[in-house]
């Protein structure tokens, strides 16, 4: 088990803390975050079975969904993933240093110019969707002699970034010539969270037709959710992301993926309160019978949004305090919530004491519902306060760094 206070702080292939500093961190954390790396693994490897014979990638983007790149990174790879995605040259330093120098990294963000002696320096791939950046990535290609390839979006119906299908299609006279350095035609799939959406289809259709063009370039549609769409949407990659951290691709139906993370934060005070009394800001939550409060050190600063807050109308998110669920009282704040402990038997909830945030049954998409927002936005705005503690067999198996990290 691997105690890290801020994991991008710590080194790829870093050393785990000695026992005694790992009780240590624990004993004097406010919050404590746990990622189970054997989970994503058994994420990745459902996905895979399912996307047979489709080759599965991994997205590792925002810090591996808040789960912290270079652990998740380690362990897919040791697991056989040999692709991945980030958002951003930033992102890919980051993943390569988690990586053998054989996986490869996309950074979806495209290239920008002057930026070229960077990517190859780490052997990343821009996603490239714009003509001018293609034209750049050209120039810098010619000049170089940097052959390491790149992948070109097309929009489909996403319409945010992209070439056009007309503009896509004026560079099939580069595939037909050879040596175009296209390594992935690519696109998005809008509303894949929703099996039944016209959009899928049409976006289907309009990817067939153009991906058949860019002969022997493999080709990717399917994130999380359309890895479930089925067999014509897989082409030759997919490229979920969510459904690693398990946030649920399939939102009609039970969530086939297994949970990853457990959030817990402590109790620093108990108080009792007398019927009538209001508690947190603006007074907005009433006291109906003499209520015993605790204290947790969480807020939205954490990541814990103000969302999940209660008032005397309406009833806000729940955590689980000696394995019952309670409810908020009153206003989530920057660094505390308040819980409402009266119905747990005395001396249930005591100052010191863990309550769960995330786990025994509070589930990512749940706390989101209660939150206004979805899954993706929870993980990744968990806050850096927390120690974070990776479980499972790849939690020190993290790669060295690579040739291509170090020069």
């Amino acid at each position: 088990m691997n105690i890290v206070s801020d994991p991008k702080a710590i080194p790829a292939g870093a050393l785990l803390p000695p026992e005694a500093n790992q009780a240590t961190a624990l004993a004097s954390a406010t919050g404590v975050l746990t990622v189970d790396l054997d989970a994503i693994v058994a994420n990745w490897r459902k996905l895979e079975k399912t996307a047979i014979p489709a080759e599965c990638s991994a997205v590792v983007k925002a810090d591996a969904y808040g789960c912290g790149v270079a652990p998740v990174a380690g362990a897919l790879a040791v697991a056989g993933c040999k692709t991945f995605f980030v958002a951003t040259l930033d992102e890919a330093r980051t993943a390569r240093a988690a990586l053998p120098s054989s996986a490869a990294i996309y950074v979806l963000d495209g290239f920008f110019q002057n930026c070229g002696d960077a990517y190859a320096k780490i052997d990343a791939k821009p996603v490239i969707g714009d003509l001018n950046e293609l034209a750049e990535w050209d120039v810098f290609c010619r000049r170089s002699g940097w052959a390491g390839g790149a992948a070109v979006h097309i929009d489909t119906g996403m319409n945010r970034l992209g070439l056009s299908i007309t503009e896509a299609q004026g560079i099939i006279p580069r595939i037909n010539a050879g040596d175009h350095g296209i390594t992935l035609v690519m696109s998005h799939l809008a509303c894949s969270e929703s099996l039944n959406h016209p959009l899928n289809a049409r976006q289907l259709a309009a990817f067939r037709e153009i991906a058949s063009l860019f002969t022997g370039v493999p080709a990717s549609l399917a994130n999380s959710s359309g890895v479930f769409l089925g067999g014509a949407f897989q082409f030759d990659l997919v490229r979920p992301g969510a459904a690693l951290y398990g946030i649920n691709p399939t939102p009609e139906a039970d969530n086939p993926m297994q949970p990853v993370v457990d959030l817990k934060a402590r109790i620093i005070h108990i108080r009792n309160v007398e019927k009538g009394e209001s508690v947190g800001y603006g007074g907005t939550w009433t006291a109906r019978r003499p209520t015993r409060l605790a204290i947790v050190s969480a807020g939205y600063a954490d990541g814990y949004f103000r969302a999940g807050s209660s008032n005397d109308g309406t009833r806000g998110a729940e955590v689980v305090v000696a394995g019952k669920r309670c409810p908020i009282a009153g206003r989530v704040s920057m660094d505390l919530i308040a819980v409402d402990v009266t119905d747990l038997e005395k001396n249930a909830a005591r100052r010191g004491h863990m309550v769960t945030l995330i786990g025994e049954g509070i589930t990512v998409d749940e706390l989101a519902h209660h939150f206004g927002t979805i899954g993706y936005e929870v993980l990744t705005s968990l806050g850096r306060r927390y120690a974070r503690v990776y479980k499972g067999g790849a939690a020190e198996a993290t790669a060295e760094p690579s040739p291509a990290a170090s020069a």
